[in-house]
């Protein structure tokens, strides 16, 4: 058993997002509001100061961010991410790969989360200029705090009701790409674990197991500037050169 080619630790995905600093309508600074639905987040804040704003089944919570802070949160947790002044994180995604893939759920309002086609096109950043894009970008951000304010409104109403029923939207959302998220998980994060299963029992035989193929990559920066996430600009990196 051999590993010539590592995959990065626990097939996790790592990027460095700058968030954004564009006003919103309720004053504050930031981000597009979403959830994931198969993958939890994990934040390293590597400079400035913010917060992430989250609702899960407990409620609406203020989570302070400085540097160094560490914080993540499991699927389905809707989370906004506020930029006081210079906010930078390295983001761990779980299941690298199904983010990717449009695990994200972006909180538009219920009547576009309820038509796949309109979501599509609202979630969608047109190719044009980095003025362009920038624009687009600030669109959706609104369009997802529009839905998110009503969803906070809907909460304080209706209770843990109306969280439930966001969730649902989202899962609707999603279905028809479960396929292909499987099988990227079975290449990646599955793969992974049966590698490890497989090298705790030559380790347990007394063999070197992977050992024997140890081996060194490195990532490069992916070119061109930082791409217009949902909640800021983002620097990933590719995971195909080897040393």
């Amino acid at each position: 058993m051999t590993q010539s080619t590592p995959r990065f630790p626990g097939a996790v995905a790592v990027s460095d997002l700058q968030v954004y600093d564009w006003e919103a309508v309720d004053g504050l600074c930031g981000g597009s509001p979403h959830l994931h639905t198969a993958s939890s987040e994990g934040y390293v804040v590597t400079g400035g100061s913010g917060a992430v704003h989250t609702i899960d089944r407990d409620g609406a919570a203020i989570h302070p961010l400085g540097e160094g802070s560490v914080l993540w949160f499991s699927p389905g947790t809707v989370h906004r991410l506020v930029n006081h002044g210079n906010l930078r994180l390295l983001v761990v995604m779980q299941n690298g790969g199904l983010p990717e893939a449009g695990d994200a759920v972006l909180t538009f309002p219920a009547t576009v989360l309820a038509d796949p086609d309109e979501y599509a096109r609202a979630a969608a950043l047109p190719p044009g200029s980095e003025e362009q894009r920038a624009d687009a970008a600030r669109r959706r951000r609104d369009l997802a705090m529009t839905g998110y304010l009503e969803l906070r409104e809907a909460i304080r109403a209706r209770g843990p009701v109306a969280y439930a029923e966001l969730l649902e939207r989202a899962a609707r959302l999603v279905r028809p790409r479960v396929a292909q998220w499987r099988d990227t998980w079975e290449a990646s994060v599955a793969a992974e674990t049966a590698r490890t299963r497989a090298q705790l029992d030559a380790l347990a035989a007394g063999q070197a197991g992977a050992m024997a193929g140890a081996s060194v990559r490195r990532a490069e920066p992916d070119a061109g500037s930082r791409r217009f996430g949902m909640c800021g600009r983002l620097r990933t990196w590719d995971f195909t050169e080897e040393i």
